[in-house]
């Protein structure tokens, strides 16, 4: 079978869940996750993960795989998509990514992660340099080292200076230095071809479907399942910590907003965050057809 990547993406709430299982059930495919979230047990309300009816119908990959305390990164994504998409094509079977998490879908098509690996004293002595000498210390020294100047680099923002120095400590090489040889580098993915479609909805479609999910969210006990990911440490990983649903629910956990402002708050964040995704597929993915969610065929998706 040739080595083609089905890469079904769109906004949250567009409807990519139905249409990926019946393309899968068509025509003989796996899904791989491209969820930033998906990857994580217990975040199932919060997130619309499929449900196991769902999963007993076409078998899915990259879910469920990390305890919420975890972190994951995007070099950590490449290796395990890799694995399940080599995998599935040695069965015999189609490969279907399907996702919405912007920096995770790019490295179907680009080179999203270095080779850097920085070791994890080198992480612990930076994070203590952050605390006990603030970020001016940690952007000073990045500047000595990094004489030719830093490029667009964010210096007001901590994770982005901190990465930074991490890796010219790591490297021993300039950030320029380091980002002449992420361009030169081919992308994780260049031996498999890809085909990609958007699904769309208009924007009163889609606000109505966010106010829906929201609600079916609450109902199903999303506050219980918050809740019980606090109890087991969801607070010690920002990025699963700080998910649109998640966050708000924390919030009035901690009594910081009340039960029935849920609702809004949840509905407001995810429309943000739904404009920032178009924005994302417009401007980071390579050409491809953007398709109506509630007209697709399944024969003729892709």
């Amino acid at each position: 079978m040739d080595r083609v990547l089905y890469v079904l993406t769109g906004p949250t709430a567009v409807g990519k869940t139905e249409l990926a299982l019946r393309w899968a059930e068509a025509f003989g495919a796996e899904i791989v996750s491209c969820d930033s979230l998906l990857f994580y047990r217990g975040m199932d309300v919060g997130t619309a993960k499929p449900t196991a009816t769902e999963r007993r119908r076409v078998p899915h990959h990259l879910i469920d795989i990390l305890d919420v305390t975890e972190t994951w990164d995007v070099a950590r994504y490449v290796t395990a998509a890799r694995a399940a998409c080599d995998d599935i094509r040695s069965r015999g079977r189609r490969v279907l990514i399907s996702g919405g998490s912007g920096f995770y879908l790019k490295a179907f098509f680009a080179p999203v992660a270095d080779d850097v690996e920085v070791p994890a004293e080198v992480r612990r002595m930076v994070a203590a340099r952050l605390e006990q000498e603030g970020l001016a210390a940690l952007v000073a020294e990045l500047r000595a080292l990094n004489p030719g100047g830093l490029g667009a680099l964010d210096v007001c923002n901590p994770r982005r200076v901190v990465r930074g120095l991490e890796r010219c400590l790591a490297s021993q090489r300039t950030l320029a230095d380091l980002a002449t040889a992420f361009t030169r580098q081919p992308p994780p993915f260049a031996d498999w071809q890809s085909r990609i479609v958007q699904l769309d909805r208009s924007r009163a479609e889609l606000d109505a479907r966010i106010d829906t999910r929201v609600g079916q969210m609450l109902a199903a006990g999303l506050v219980e399942e918050v809740r019980r990911l606090v109890a087991a440490g969801l607070k010690s990983n920002p990025s699963a910590a700080k998910a649109i649903g998640y966050r708000e629910t924390i919030a009035c956990l901690e009594g910081r907003m009340r039960e029935d402002e849920l609702p809004a708050a949840i509905g407001k964040n995810t429309r943000a965050l739904v404009r920032k995704q178009l924005t994302w597929f417009r401007t980071q993915l390579p050409a491809h057809p953007v398709r109506p969610a509630d007209a697709s065929d399944v024969p003729g998706l892709f």
